[in-house]
């Protein structure tokens, strides 16, 4: 693979971390730097860190691990959008305040955001891929795309409040269906 097929490939991967980035930046209610970095080192290091476990799985575990990838993905990212629009729609003011931002949370949604990665990094121990780079490549353009994705969200989060974490729920639920449906062979 060449270095431009790869650096597509990373961007096409964090393309979900992205989605999920903006998201997060339209809950909070004023940007906070260390959380957007905190969130794109996770999305980052999980999205290098799972085609580097998919490519030393290799061949011997590509049966198990692709048949289920789609599934959990797409119940992370359901129960996590599914929270989000209740939190939208609840009425009470007062009792909204800014997500709690944990590491058992931020661990979910990186994990989430990354288990197709897994499965491509599978397919890297089959290719010729220089699996240093790739993994690099990977991690370094998620990590970008993410926190530009905070602050993007954090933008519009701010004017819009409610309406955008709605939304921000919504495309969550799209991209976890998205997932599934594309695993399953119903959709390209």
């Amino acid at each position: 693979m060449s270095f431009f097929e790869l650096f597509l490939l990373a961007v096409g991967l964090s393309m979900d971390a992205f989605a999920v980035s903006i998201c997060e930046g339209l809950s909070m209610k004023k940007l906070n730097l260390k959380r957007a970095g905190i969130l794109a080192l996770f999305f980052g290091g999980f999205q290098a860190g799972m085609p580097l476990l998919g490519y030393l799985l290799g061949k011997n575990f590509q049966q198990y691990i692709t048949s289920i990838d789609h599934w959990v993905a797409f119940v992370l990212l359901a129960i996590i959008g599914g929270n989000m629009i209740k939190e939208a729609l609840d009425k009470d003011e007062d009792k909204k305040q800014e997500k709690k931002f944990c590491l058992k949370y931020v661990c979910i949604l990186s994990v989430a955001t990354s288990i197709d990665a897994l499965a491509v990094g599978i397919t890297f121990a089959f290719l010729q891929v220089k699996i240093a780079m790739a993994v690099c490549l990977i991690g370094i353009t998620t990590f970008v795309l993410s926190f530009i994705g905070v602050k993007i969200g954090n933008v519009f989060g701010t004017k819009y409040k409610s309406k955008a974490e709605l939304l921000g729920g919504t495309i969550l639920i799209i991209i976890g269906i998205k997932i599934l449906v594309e695993h399953l062979g119903l959709i390209g």
